[in-house]
């Protein structure tokens, strides 16, 4: 499940708050004079807290390994509080956002304008076409973003397979999955010709929840 920024804000500070006690209690900058054992618990918990939340790929996830490659606990202790708070600001700032969900948010736009130009003109039809294959598109980027295979036996799996394995894996909830197969149940009428069994005004739905749901779980 995608997590919310003051989530991931306040696991990062208690993984600080547990290295700022462990300092309160040292003379010593690298708090030298604290038992091994404890320097290495607070390390450990640092350094699994900016494993879980950097992004994949990133410089926070490169400099992890550079730090956690020093000999010494105490060694670590400077740098990971250091790395965890320069993670802490970058989500503050909102960095995250990736090029790749920018593109796939850019694309998007065209295709939804498309289809609201379509609706607008009386093509109801072809607008929920290129709705919901906007829609199964996304699925498919949602599950590469979440490590969910699209494929089975070498064949592309099905829609309504890749929106319950999305539900199951909790990228949405159960709920969520509910609208997504309707959404995909109404394209499918449109795709096969069965038009007399949505109106315009379903088809305009349609096209504003879909876009209400690719704003809330970006690919």
């Amino acid at each position: 499940m995608p997590l919310d920024v003051q989530q991931v804000l306040a696991q990062i500070d208690q993984s600080i708050s547990e290295y700022q006690q462990l300092r309160a209690r040292s003379k010593w900058d690298d708090c030298s004079d604290q038992t091994e054992a404890e320097a290495m618990r607070v390390c450990s918990r640092m350094a699994s807290t900016l494993a879980r939340l950097s992004p994949p790929g990133s410089y926070h996830q490169r400099n992890l390994e550079k730090i956690t490659s020093a000999d010494s606990s105490y060694f670590k202790l400077g740098p990971l509080v250091g790395a965890l708070a320069a993670l802490r600001k970058e989500y503050e700032l909102g960095h995250f956002q990736s090029f790749a969900e920018l593109v796939h948010a850019d694309t998007a736009v065209s295709f939804i304008d498309m289809a609201e130009e379509l609706h607008r003109q009386g093509y109801k039809d072809a607008a929920a076409v290129i709705t919901g294959s906007l829609l199964e598109q996304h699925l498919r980027d949602l599950c590469a973003k979440n490590q969910i295979s699209v494929e089975v036996n070498g064949r592309h799996k099905k829609a309504d397979a890749l929106n319950a394995e999305l539900a199951g894996q909790a990228v949405y909830s159960k709920l969520e999955q509910k609208n997504v197969t309707a959404w995909l149940g109404l394209r499918n009428e449109a795709a096969h010709g069965n038009y007399a069994t949505y109106t315009a005004a379903e088809v305009q739905l349609l096209i504003q929840n879909i876009q209400a749901f690719m704003s809330r779980y970006p690919a």
